[in-house]
């Protein structure tokens, strides 16, 4: 009979030696050993690893940028800042940030400059209220995410027109593919609406930890009147739900909803390079991402009759959804022909 003979562990001090020696002929056996067991090692083999790790090529040293996050340790600061300072690579950056005294992220604080570096360097800064933010580095949930987190606070009108904004952003954005908040209720037949989107999601909950519930229940209701107004609409009736894969579902339930938080908006939201209102009730394809489904005794979405472009067809859309209704005369728009704003 035949026995397998389990092979035995390399002493973890020839392996790193190996490692070492670019020319011993063993740098990546021994590099895959020691990354398989390092988690399992004693800490003064871990530092000594992740010195080597730093001292190596590209790859080898954003492994041990990882490590040093979880694995920190005051030792590994000079060789950091050297490579920092020389390579500025994003990895880097990440355990800069989190480990290096505040004055020397102070001092080096326009040296930030990769993704959402400057949002963690200002949690760590901004708890000085002395810290003066750079507004135009954060996105609007960011900054809202940094008051919370470092103590501050924000006026009313100010956050609301953080949250609005937003919601103006994801609604004239282009790209079909939005971020969706994690828990989304997005199956078929749910409607997709302003707070299905993450950064609106997320700009709500900032909102009401920095305790700001009365403009937190205002935008609730303005969302739930988007709601009525996207169930209500044709758009919505003509999709196909028991012919619609929940893929193609969700990419039109995100149009729709972006049309009629739209046209809730209120205009101090609004730009003036902004489509009219004109153009946001025309049927045109940009609105309708799969407008090709079509079955047979029913109308596709682009044939569905959602609005002319003459008055009557706006008071007569009004009638069949009155929640748009209800959005159209809270923008005081009228359905009279003299006073159109088209």
């Amino acid at each position: 009979m035949i026995y397998n003979i389990k092979k035995r562990n390399t002493p973890i001090a020839t392996l790193t030696k190996n490692f070492v020696n670019k020319r011993s002929g063993k740098v990546t056996e021994s590099r895959e050993e020691i990354q398989r067991r390092f988690d399992y090692l004693d800490w003064k083999d871990q530092k000594k690893i992740i010195l080597a790790f730093l001292d190596s090529g590209k790859k080898d040293r954003q492994w041990a940028y990882a490590k040093t996050l979880e694995y920190w340790d005051k030792s590994f600061e000079p060789k950091m800042q050297e490579l920092w300072e020389n390579l500025h690579e994003e990895k880097s950056s990440w355990t800069v940030i989190r480990h290096f005294p505040a004055e020397y992220l102070s001092e080096n604080i326009e040296k930030f400059t990769e993704g959402r570096d400057y949002y963690f360097v200002c949690l760590r800064l901004a708890k000085d209220k002395g810290f003066e933010i750079d507004r135009s580095k954060l996105s609007n949930t960011d900054y809202l995410a940094v008051l919370y987190h470092t103590g501050r606070s924000i006026d009313e009108i100010e956050a609301e027109s953080l949250l609005y904004e937003n919601v103006h952003s994801i609604c004239l954005d282009c790209d079909p593919f939005f971020a969706l908040d994690k828990y989304a209720d997005v199956s078929k037949g749910t409607i997709i609406s302003p707070i299905s989107f993450k950064e609106v999601s997320l700009a709500l909950y900032y909102i009401k930890k920095l305790e700001l519930s009365s403009l937190a229940s205002k935008f609730e209701q303005w969302n739930k009147t988007v709601m009525e107004a996207v169930f209500g609409s044709p758009e919505f009736k003509a999709i196909p739900m028991y012919d619609i894969n929940a893929v193609t579902y969700i990419r039109q339930m995100i149009t729709i909803a972006r049309k009629y938080a739209y046209l809730a908006l209120d205009s101090k939201f609004k730009k003036p390079s902004d489509p009219s209102i004109e153009e946001m009730l025309k049927p045109k394809s940009w609105y309708y991402i799969a407008s090709e489904l079509k079955h047979e005794g029913r109308e596709t979405l682009e044939e569905a009759p959602l609005v002319k472009n003459d008055p009557e067809a706006l008071k007569e859309m009004m009638e069949n959804n009155p929640a748009l209704g209800k959005l159209i005369n809270t923008l005081a728009l009228g359905t009279d022909e003299d006073t159109m704003p088209f």
